[in-house]
């Protein structure tokens, strides 16, 4: 069964708190299909009016934030060791070359990478640990936390309930072009994203030249943002 079709069986009420769950729990660091299930629900709340894309809206950005603070807590506490864990028990999300490719991107861009990290599915997954992890300063992962759920949960919201509200008309009259031309779309969004992850993965895991001296590493780590 489809999930939109799935999720017209059950009452709102449960259709909020899953988005809420599903989301909470992605941004606390599981691999979770959190988008799929916030734009599914987006567009079921465009074709029924029992479900309220306000309440819908808030019941994302609150997961969002609050399982990316979890996630940040596990992540502060757990270490280096917690990266390791999860590395074995799901090595396509956090394997070595996706854990190397995480931590550059917050070693360069600091808080942006929690903020800008909302709208990728990778560090979506990895913001919230791996910010513990590297011992950013909390207030700077709080603001680029509430900031970027309430763009990205609140804004998808916004955007597939009013996509939804215009297309359905439309839809309805030519369904099966639509669906081909979405599933062409998804299928080139995934073809590029994967090329571009892997291209990063093996910049990030080149060996160092033959003969080229290793500088020593430091005995701490300095936290990010500071």
């Amino acid at each position: 069964m489809h999930i939109q079709e799935w999720l017209e069986t059950i009452p709102a009420v449960s259709i909020y708190l899953l988005v809420g769950l599903v989301i909470g729990l992605e941004s606390l660091g599981i691999p979770l299909p959190g988008e799929i299930i916030l734009v599914s629900s987006a567009l079921l709340a465009s074709q029924h009016g029992e479900i309220d894309p306000v309440v819908l809206g808030l019941c994302a950005i609150t997961g969002a934030i609050v399982g990316d603070s979890i996630g940040y807590a596990i992540g502060r506490r757990g270490g280096k060791p917690l990266l390791d864990r999860l590395g074995r028990r799901f090595p396509k999300h956090f394997g070595p070359q996706q854990v190397a490719l995480a931590e550059r991107s917050f070693e360069k861009w600091g808080m942006w990478a929690v903020f800008f990290g909302r709208f990728v599915a990778l560090l979506r997954i990895f913001a919230g640990p791996l910010a513990g992890v590297l011992h950013m300063p909390y207030w700077r992962f709080l603001v680029a936390n509430v900031l970027g759920g309430i763009l990205w949960a609140g804004g998808t919201t916004a955007v597939i309930y009013s996509v939804g509200i215009v297309a359905e008309p439309w839809l309805k009259r030519f369904s099966w072009l639509a669906l081909g031309l979405a599933v062409l779309f998804g299928l080139a969004v995934t073809l590029v994203v994967r090329s571009r992850m892997k291209k990063a993965a093996q910049a990030v895991s080149v060996p160092a030249p033959a003969g080229a001296e290793i500088p020593a590493q430091p005995a701490t780590r300095t936290p990010v943002g500071e």
